[in-house]
């Protein structure tokens, strides 16, 4: 992965949103969507982010665009730090920079007709009448839609159809980066896959690079090369898929994967279940924001956050089961009792 070629770089994000407390008057408090994020995104890769409802996964892709804007922290969009620049120089910055929403019905203006919905951004980027005109042809043919398609109205289409004219509206700006907010959530499992084939077809015609945000682990495990598995606003593990999905290391991971259903008449499959409820982003817990849930919790995780650690060449984790080097540790598997030993 070092050897590909870095589109996006996000260092230390962070979107707070601030809220006051009914109690108190003047007291306020903030609502800790996004809480520290760094990663890197390289050049034709998909990289999938997972986690449960919450978890600050649409925050973080809407953050990157800046339809949202960040507290703190840097987003570097090819060697631009966007956050620094100004309104004319994001406007040229974002066409190449599109999302593909989770509704698709209510990110499609139902006044308008598909041919307008998909030709608008080109209007906005001054694109003249006649390339416009060809370019919506084209684009529509390449999601799969008839020509005919143009002139009808979104609610006369099924779900998967306008997810379609969806992504077709996202291509027309020829985008690089392409953020894929729960893309399939809302469709059939049958027209899912059309849809997903549709996406990898389009990045390999199209040279794009997806952030695809999902709660369905399957649906990651088939578009992703990368999967970063997110907390509370903080990513607690990243990986290739191959390391994530057969190496699980953070013990959200292995109860997140636990759950995906399989059909197995051999034998039954042994689900990890979480005790008690998801904090709030508003009062998060000291420390490790998934101790109070952990099964494996220690005394550390109470009151030390973990940072990610460098695993494996391709693998990054937040836990204090895997600790830097001025920890040791000993794991008794039979008991699943862990302890740390100071060196």
């Amino acid at each position: 992965m070092s050897e590909k070629e870095t589109l996006l770089e996000i260092k230390n994000l962070k979107t707070y949103f601030p809220i006051k407390s009914s109690n108190l008057v003047g007291k306020s408090s903030d609502v800790k969507a996004v809480d520290g994020v760094s990663f890197k995104l390289y050049k034709g890769e998909t990289l999938g982010i997972v986690g449960e409802s919450g978890s600050g996964k649409s925050t973080l892709g809407r953050t990157i665009l800046r339809l949202i804007e960040p507290t703190e922290g840097e987003i570097i969009f090819e060697g631009h730090p966007l956050q620094q620049l100004n309104r004319r120089k994001l406007q040229e910055h974002r066409k190449y920079m599109q999302m593909v929403f989770q509704d698709p019905f209510a990110s499609l203006n139902p006044r308008m007709r598909v041919g307008q919905i998909i030709e608008e951004p080109l209007a906005e980027q001054k694109v003249s009448k006649s390339e416009r005109g060809k370019k919506v042809e084209e684009l529509i043919a390449k999601v799969g839609l008839s020509k005919e398609s143009l002139k009808k109205f979104p609610h006369e289409f099924s779900g998967g159809q306008r997810q379609r004219i969806g992504i077709a509206r996202a291509l027309s700006m020829n985008p690089k980066f392409i953020i894929a907010d729960e893309p399939v959530s809302a469709l059939d499992v049958s027209i899912q896959s059309q849809v997903l084939n549709l996406m990898m077809d389009l990045q390999d015609e199209f040279d794009l690079t997806y952030l695809f945000i999902s709660h369905d682990l399957s649906v990651v495990k088939h578009i992703s090369d990368r999967v970063g598995v997110m907390y509370l606003g903080r990513i607690v593990e990243i990986g290739t898929k191959k390391d994530i999905y057969e190496n699980p290391l953070h013990p959200y991971t292995k109860a997140l994967l636990s759950a995906i259903p399989v059909v197995n008449f051999a034998g039954k499959k042994q689900a990890i279940q979480l005790t008690g409820e998801p904090p709030s982003p508003a009062n998060p817990p000291t420390g490790c924001a998934f101790h109070p849930r952990c099964p494996y919790v220690m005394e550390r995780c109470k009151i030390e956050r973990p940072n990610l650690v460098q695993m494996e060449d391709r693998q990054q984790v937040a836990c204090h089961l895997f600790p830097d080097e001025q920890y040791n540790v000993n794991l008794d598997k039979s008991t699943e009792n862990i302890q740390y030993i100071p060196l």
